[in-house]
């Protein structure tokens, strides 16, 4: 059970009793009255369970009644699966080493958009890497199992970010296959599982980073999943033992769409995307593999053998935007009949040489990360033991690092890609 940090233990009773908060909950930090401080989040909750579309929403007010009181997820009427999350460390299911996670260690706010908030704290232990989880067994199949040809999904989370860049929510099971340090003891070995989740930035620190897969394992020939967007603005650090009134203004609104019509992967941070580019993807560590899937997909258009042409190349990892329509035209030189261009596309933007009208050479000079082109459906697991559980706060993966720290105050789902007016309003109730 955790203790209460504050001096007014009668106050602290009071307003626990007031918001139903049990007794694994940490302290209550606000200072309005019961009846100010409980309508604001209740309203705010049924703004999100309106939204057409939603899966699941854990505000992490609602549990369940009885028995081990987990957190469960607002579902729409009729839904038999409410999605309790159970706490655990991955360390120790897949390394067998480290202590066994439980509520307790995610240390509660007791405020929030929604009325609580968890913690992920700064683990000094490398043998504990806790998270909440839906595990696959109870998940496969149902609603929040979005995967395969024609679905698109949206993943909303509030949160305060106090340090690091990795995952916020998701089914995204990394693997545990990968060649690293953290791997050689490893006890219990499993290939990436991944199918959508959204991150706190990963290559663009602080954005919000959408992720999905179409293998459940990597992109490009590297070792890693490489479909992913980041929003153009960064959220701040916050420490996450800010005074009340500090953390009350400082919630930011991280969200990913995947839309398969428009087949568009948008990260958005307080309701907003914003256009993000990546100059020179080919000196870029990672990206550099997508700049060499591009290259390769269009070297196997022309005809013959061309220079740097790699044939083994798998096609299925071809990266080829549409460059249908020149948005930007610019000649950048001109000698008889030789001359460069620089075009612009809707995801590319090229240095073109032509001889006449024929192209002898081209260079990829910038490559569009939000939102990102994405030409597959997402990673549909062939059975329940080749997928992925439903993390917050951290997900599976081989190198163990300690990941996003913060507070998190609501996770929500939708089946459907939102629209910009919509996550505006889901924004809103960062406030």
């Amino acid at each position: 059970m955790i203790q209460s940090r504050s001096p007014n233990q009668s106050l602290f009773s009071c307003l626990a009793a007031s918001l139903a908060i049990t007794a694994l909950a940490q302290p209550l930090s606000r200072r309005e009255t019961p009846q100010a401080s409980t309508a604001g989040p209740r309203m705010a909750a049924e703004q999100v369970t309106r939204t057409p579309g939603l899966v699941a929403f854990w505000d992490f007010v609602k549990r369940e009644p009885q028995g081990l009181r987990r957190f469960t997820a607002h579902v729409p009427a009729g839904s038999g699966n409410d999605y309790p999350l159970d706490a655990a460390n991955y360390i120790r299911d897949y390394w067998g080493k480290g202590r066994d996670a439980t509520y307790a260690d995610f240390p509660q706010l007791g405020r929030g958009p929604f009325g609580n908030a968890i913690r992920i704290r700064k683990e000094a232990d490398p043998d504990f890497r806790p998270f909440l989880q839906v595990p696959r067994q109870r998940l496969h199949e149902s609603p929040l199992d979005i995967k395969g040809p024609n679905q698109s999904v949206s993943v909303v989370v509030w949160a305060i970010r106090e340090s690091g860049n990795h995952a916020l929510a998701g089914i995204w099971h990394e693997g545990t296959d990968l060649r690293e340090k953290s791997t050689l003891n490893i006890a219990r070995i499993e290939r990436g599982q991944r199918q959508y989740a959204l991150f706190a930035g990963l290559n663009k620190m602080g954005s919000a980073c959408g992720h999905v897969s179409e293998n459940g394992a990597s992109s490009f020939l590297n070792k890693y999943a490489l479909h992913k967007c980041n929003s153009l603005a960064i959220s701040p650090e916050v420490s996450g033992d800010s005074a009340p009134e500090v953390l009350d203004a400082s919630w930011q609104c991280f969200a990913m769409t995947f839309d398969h019509q428009r087949q568009e992967l948008t990260g958005w941070l307080n309701g907003q995307s914003g256009e993000r580019w990546l100059e020179q993807p080919h000196q870029d560590k990672l990206i550099s593999y997508a700049h060499n899937a591009y290259l390769q997909g269009h070297y196997a258009k022309l005809p013959g053998k061309q220079i740097g042409e790699d044939e083994t190349f798998p096609k299925e990892q071809y990266y080829n935007p549409p460059e249908t329509e020149v948005l930007h035209r610019e000649i950048l030189s001109q000698q008889g009949g030789r001359r460069i261009e620089r075009r612009h596309y809707r995801y590319t933007r090229l240095e073109v040489t032509l001889e006449g009208e024929r192209e002898v050479e081209r260079k990829l000079t910038a490559l569009r990360l939000n939102p990102w082109w994405y030409p597959h459906a997402i990673y549909q697991p062939k059975d329940a033991t080749s997928g992925g559980p439903f993390t917050i706060g951290r997900v599976i993966h081989s190198s163990r690092s300690v990941g996003f720290t913060g507070w998190i105050g609501g996770v929500a789902v939708f089946n459907r890609a939102l629209d910009a007016a919509e996550l505006g309003r889901l924004a809103e109730l960062r406030h």
